[in-house]
């Protein structure tokens, strides 16, 4: 899996010349979108599909700062599946480099059908079930 990049632009930064704390988050859907578009399931395709994915929850662990320029590196992992709810773990550093971790995070998410229902992914869309079951298999091989 690709990691994702993104150059923390003027705009994203406050005036004391870091990077906004909200942007982050941002950085964090920004390669969660990414992830999926590797896998091979953007989120056009689910929608497409009838899927949604709303956050149910958010975490994030500020470590160091950026600031404008830097190349931020985010790893993506998915770190639970079941039929209804996914989680990722996301890791930022410098882009690379082996510099200290930048920022930690976590989202949590469920599947919704057209009509906004709970739905059972492995049942409803299997399709899209072993996709992310394959990639939540290499990012916790003692979980197989």
């Amino acid at each position: 899996m690709t990691k994702y990049i993104h150059r923390v632009q003027y705009y994203e930064t406050d005036k004391m010349a870091v990077t906004h704390h909200s942007n982050y988050l941002r950085w964090m859907e920004e390669a969660r979108v990414d992830f999926l578009d590797q896998i091979g399931w953007n989120y056009r395709k689910l929608e497409d599909s009838g899927i949604s994915s709303p956050v149910l929850n958010l975490t994030c662990r500020y470590r160091h700062s950026t600031t404008f320029d830097d190349t931020i590196e985010i790893t993506t992992r998915v770190t639970t599946l079941s039929f209804v709810r996914l989680s990722f773990s996301y890791e930022m550093r410098h882009a690379g480099t082996e510099k200290p971790i930048l920022c930690t995070g976590t989202s949590e998410h469920c599947f919704l059908d057209s009509s906004g229902h709970p739905m059972n992914l492995k049942k409803d869309c299997p399709e899209i079930y072993e996709a992310l079951k394959k990639h939540y298999e290499m990012d916790n091989p003692q979980e197989k």
